[in-house]
């Protein structure tokens, strides 16, 4: 019996050893590096720009997303507004109604008459954006005024293709979410001064026209995707924490797993589309990518197949209150969903999302997986 108790507990003490060694290492390597900010050589630039903004239904909040997109600290006479709208609700006519006395910026509202998905809508949006900067940002969030300087100053080093930036408030107040977003800028900083980061952010990324191409119409990762691309084709793509914007989320458990499965979702089925980048394009294919496999698609298995052997051995060595394992692990999940773990909570933060990553596997591995989803209208209301 002692035999199995000690194959048990060094089974599940590996698992954990084995889970959590890529993120001391890449705790280790930005405690001597320390990398601080963006690696571009960035220049003051004034670039003519095109701003994407994808619409569905939005007529909630439209108006309010363009009084802050006119509202800029740019010239608006070097701007243009590409809309692209499916909607079946009053936003096209609030558009309008809003650039009717207004001679910048200049609008493109390109009307579709089926809701297609994202991605589709994306490429005739990018295709049809004529200046020299295309920015691409969501109508449930809300960008600093700088944004589009700072954008402009990382994509005037010729080495850089795109760039992307930090959620600096979470909306809504979710502790949840601002703990995994204060890890991940750690993270994307990181990356990006190694080579390149991966995760493009849907509220604000900066793409140099001339080096966009276009994704896969059935793609639920878009901004990353078209940064990945970019990065294959040889310009660097990186994470500003001087490229601010905020964006709403949920700290509720079975709220979060709408928001943040479909995300991840998107990005293990990138990953696996791309996974012969392992090894290539500099330390992008060398660090970054072998690290965000770890992270996203074997790390979440490893978690699982750790809280099951530890479930087990439990049982085995306690009976009935072995069942104290997966009662502790909802407790530790039911305080962090509701913010309650204090200096904890950015561990939960990363549990959170690993749980997003496990689950978002298991549902590709069903065939789930569509690029259309719902609206969520509870975080709508932080933006009326």
């Amino acid at each position: 019996m002692r035999t199995y108790v000690r194959r048990f507990f060094g089974a599940i003490s590996g698992l954990v050893a084995l889970t959590g060694l890529p993120y001391l290492l890449y705790l280790a390597l930005y405690a001597v590096w320390k990398p601080d900010g963006s690696p571009a050589n960035k220049q003051r630039a004034e670039p003519t720009v095109s701003i994407v903004l994808p619409t569905y239904n939005e007529e909630r909040i439209i108006e309010n997303k363009l009084r802050d997109i006119v509202s800029l600290d740019y010239p608006m006479e070097k701007v243009e507004l590409v809309v692209v709208d499916s909607s079946d609700d009053e936003t096209r006519e609030i558009i309008r109604n809003f650039f009717s006395d207004r001679e910048t910026p200049t609008l493109n509202l390109i009307e579709e008459d089926e809701r297609r998905g994202l991605a589709p809508a994306l490429n005739d949006a990018y295709a049809a954006a004529e200046n020299e900067m295309v920015v691409k940002t969501d109508c449930d969030s809300k960008v600093a005024a700088d944004a589009i300087r700072e954008a402009a100053a990382n994509l005037a080093d010729p080495d850089v293709g795109a760039v992307t930036g930090r959620n600096v408030d979470v909306l809504g107040g979710s502790e949840v979410e601002e703990g995994y977003r204060g890890i991940q800028a750690k993270i994307q900083t990181l990356e990006s001064h190694l080579d390149s980061t991966l995760i493009f952010h849907g509220p604000f990324s900066a793409f140099k026209n001339d080096e966009i191409v276009s994704i896969d119409p059935d793609s639920i990762a878009d901004d990353t995707e078209l940064a990945l691309l970019i990065r294959r084709n040889g310009k660097r793509v990186v994470f500003d924490p001087d490229v601010r914007y905020k964006e709403a989320s949920h700290s509720e458990f079975s709220k979060r797993r709408t928001q943040k499965d479909r995300r991840a979702m998107g990005l293990l089925r990138l990953l696996f589309q791309h996974r012969d980048a392992l090894g290539r394009h500099g330390l992008y294919g060398g660090m970054v990518l072998p690290f965000n496999w770890w992270f996203m698609v074997v790390s979440p298995w490893l978690l699982a197949g750790a809280v099951s052997l530890a479930t087990l051995f439990g049982l085995l060595v306690a009976g009935p209150f072995g069942l104290a394992v997966p009662a502790s692990l909802g407790l530790f999940t039911l305080l962090g969903s509701r913010d309650l773990l204090g200096p904890l909570q950015p561990f939960y933060a990363v549990f959170d999302t690993q749980v997003s990553l496990f689950f978002a596997a298991v549902k590709l591995l069903r065939g789930e997986g569509s690029a259309i989803w719902e609206v969520d209208e509870e975080l709508r209301d932080v933006y009326e």
